[in-house]
């Protein structure tokens, strides 16, 4: 219990650090990319900005989730978290579009860099955005809010490598297209790596099943319980981050209402084992099954009959 009170307070205290620390660079980086007229690092550094807000909003999530259900909210705010990944997502890939646009017009019209300047700030960036990346890396494996910000983070020190890169290949060729070329390619890596996120939080904001969750699959194990020989009306959602729910009919004939207990513990036990659904809404009905009924037949059954 105390770790479970501590866990969201050190993430917490994790994510003010990294914004403030961010949004301190985010000003260095900006001035340095004027001065050196580098799109590289300005883009880099409007990216960073948007990791500032991405951790912001990452922060205010945690926050919220932190609150208890009230009589409106019967399921507290947990599907802020989504919200969050949602939001932040999006932007990212707002922001990318904005760099290819403005990558290719360096390249119809290149622009004279300072490579030195490039890679100085590039390197202080890619020390801070590993830091963060490094610090809310097991958090964000359970909780898709924290792993959208670890990803603006992550994405942000791939671009730090990038601009290096660029600035070597610029000073070897005493070409300046190597900035805004570089650029495109970290817009493309970044815009992959984002757009997975920004796909599952859309699908779950619409009560989408959770990915690895096979609806299917589900089925046949309720079936699979003794006592049970129907599953319909199954549906699968996200109350939060990281916590999937069920609800569903399931059939199990003439049988006294007190043995049902036993059956609906083996349901949530199993639920909860193998696919982390901790909360399930089951309706029992006690009806007998027809031949001509396709919920009342073993899945394996019933894909042989169809065959």
């Amino acid at each position: 219990m105390h770790h479970h009170h501590n866990a969201p307070r050190a993430v917490t205290r994790k994510l003010v650090i990294a914004s403030i620390a961010t949004m301190i660079f985010v000003v260095l980086e900006l001035g340095a990319g004027l001065y050196a007229s580098s799109l590289a690092l300005i883009g880099d550094a409007l990216h960073n900005f948007t990791d500032s807000l991405a951790l912001l909003i990452a922060l205010i999530a945690v926050r919220l989730e932190r609150r208890p259900p009230t009589i409106e909210k019967s399921f507290g705010y947990q599907r802020a978290g989504i919200l969050a990944a949602f939001v932040n997502s999006g932007t990212l890939v707002a922001f990318t579009i904005f760099i290819f646009i403005e990558a290719f017009q360096r390249i119809r019209v290149p622009h004279r860099v300072d490579s030195l300047w490039m890679i100085g700030t590039a390197a202080m960036a890619i020390v801070l955005n590993t830091a963060i990346t490094l610090s809310l890396l097991r958090e964000g494996r359970h909780d898709m809010n924290i792993r959208s910000a670890v990803l603006h983070m992550f994405g942000d020190a791939l671009s730090g490598v990038g601009i290096i890169v660029a600035a070597f290949l610029i000073r070897i060729t005493d070409s300046t297209l190597w900035d805004p070329a570089v650029s495109v390619l970290i817009g493309i890596l970044i815009l992959w790596s984002s757009w997975g996120i920004f796909r599952e939080a859309a699908n779950l904001l619409l009560e989408g099943t959770p990915a690895g969750i096979d609806p299917d699959e589900v089925s046949r194990a309720l079936g699979a319980i003794d006592g049970i020989s129907g599953v319909h009306h199954l549906h699968i959602w996200a109350i939060g981050p990281a916590r999937p729910a069920m609800s569903c009919h399931l059939m199990v004939g003439d049988v006294p209402l007190r043995s049902t207990a036993s059956m609906l513990a083996s349901v949530n036990e199993m639920l909860a084992h193998r696919y982390g659904i901790v909360h399930a809404t089951v309706q029992f009905e006690f009806a007998s099954c027809s031949e001509d009924d396709p919920f009342c037949l073993p899945y394996s059954e019933a894909e042989t009959t169809k065959i």
